[in-house]
């Protein structure tokens, strides 16, 4: 099995490929920006960090977009933090295009809203937070329900089609922070930073088929 995980010049690669590997020792983990690597590849996994305008840009300029719709339309495909954003037709940073392959936006933390329920959070929204599973789903397989994941960003989506939601988080008040859709399966926290339940998350993406 060949698993890709997409560089276009941004996003924590090695930590995502180190995290792949210690859970599929017999995969051919592979960090590539080559087209046709990521068409070939059995899996494909989109990281991202940092601003979306950048990574936006850097993903069309390597010629990795198409790529990516491609895998998204036809293989078992997972999307971390950035990577999860990108999936959607806007975002309210920058503004900026997403790929459109979900319908929905992504906004801002409502600062009005960082103050509900006694202290206030703080935007980045950084650190350890429990995730409510929406619904079951094979990547959830062997994940207790309000397990801790970790997050770092400012942004969130908010999907078109309720349906998708496969995770929320509440900071303070809910927001989704997993969809899963068909092959798709993308989250706002990082797996990959997240210990025992991140590692469990990746291992049942190695083993996932699809629907």
């Amino acid at each position: 099995m060949t698993i890709a995980v997409v560089d276009y010049g941004m996003g924590n690669l090695r930590s995502v490929a180190k995290a792949l590997m210690h859970v599929a020792p017999d995969a051919e983990v592979v960090v590539t920006s080559d087209a046709a690597v990521v068409d070939r590849a059995e899996r494909v996994v989109l990281p991202g960090q940092s601003a979306m305008p950048d990574c936006m840009r850097m993903l069309e300029q390597s010629g990795l977009a198409e790529p990516v719709r491609r895998a998204a339309a036809t293989r078992p495909f997972l999307g971390i933090c950035l990577g999860l954003q990108m999936l959607f037709e806007t975002s309210a940073e920058g503004p900026t295009p997403g790929l459109g392959i979900l319908a929905g936006d992504v906004v801002r933390f409502d600062e009005a809203a960082m103050a509900r329920g006694g202290e206030r959070c703080k935007v980045p929204h950084m650190g350890w937070n429990r995730v409510l599973q929406r619904g079951s789903h094979p990547l959830w397989s062997g994940i207790d329900d309000a397990s801790r994941f970790y997050f770092a960003h400012s942004f969130h989506p908010v999907p078109a089609d309720r349906g998708i939601v496969a995770g929320e988080t509440l900071y303070p008040v809910a927001f989704t922070c997993a969809i899963a859709k068909d092959n798709i399966f993308a989250t706002q926290f990082h797996p990959e930073k997240s210990h025992r339940a991140g590692l469990r998350l990746l291992a049942n993406f190695v083993a996932w088929d699809g629907p």
